[in-house]
């Protein structure tokens, strides 16, 4: 019988490189900086400092990391506006809640939702994104309807028009808000919500 130690178990590596969310993070930037079409998994890889193959690991393809960055930034949206519009109650209190949670939204994931703001419908994917935004839109004018129609919101303005002027001014903030910036997310929910509802007026 040899006497020799028994080597200890080598204790198995880990795939080298960065986690699946590592990679959509980089790759939402590069879309947003370079635009969808133009970039591909190379130019990604290269961001990266990886291989293809490291990216393949966690994405099937491009589309399928486009899918997943426009998943993030609809799914929370969505959720907040099937809970508004299926409530009970005062419209006018679920309208301006919704309001806010949508600042918070963006905010929490400003760069998905700017590259959502900026898909055109080029792809079956796409349009599919598109008709949920569309979606959503119609849910946000029903909910505004319902807030004119209890007398809480001036009813000479068509709701569609309310809607779209009101989340208009929310997607907007994708041009300038900066969540390191100055504005915390909340304070910025909250303002955005009293200059919708109360106007600007001292």
């Amino acid at each position: 019988m040899s006497d020799a130690t028994t080597a200890p178990a080598r204790r198995p590596r880990g795939r080298p490189g960065h986690d699946r969310d590592s990679v959509l993070r980089v790759a939402i930037d590069l879309f947003n900086r370079r635009g969808y079409d133009a970039t591909s998994i190379g130019d990604l890889a290269k961001e990266l400092g990886v291989t293809k193959s490291a990216i393949y690991h966690h994405f099937d393809s491009k589309e399928s990391i486009l899918e997943a960055a426009l998943d993030e930034a609809l799914e929370e949206i969505s959720r907040v506006v099937e809970t508004a519009s299926a409530g009970d109650g005062d419209a006018y209190a679920r309208l301006r809640a919704t309001v806010e949670a949508s600042v918070g939204i963006l905010a929490a994931h400003l760069p998905a939702v700017t590259l959502l703001l900026r898909v055109r419908g080029n792809s079956e994917l796409e349009q599919r994104a598109l008709a949920q935004r569309r979606h959503i839109d119609a849910q946000l004018a029903t909910l505004v309807r319902d807030a004119a129609a209890e007398g809480s919101l001036r009813d000479d303005v068509d709701p569609d028009m309310i809607s779209r002027l009101v989340f208009g001014m929310v997607n907007s903030l994708v041009e300038w808000f900066r969540p390191e910036g100055p504005i915390d997310a909340s304070s910025l929910a909250r303002t955005v919500a009293d200059v919708v509802f109360d106007g600007l007026r001292s």
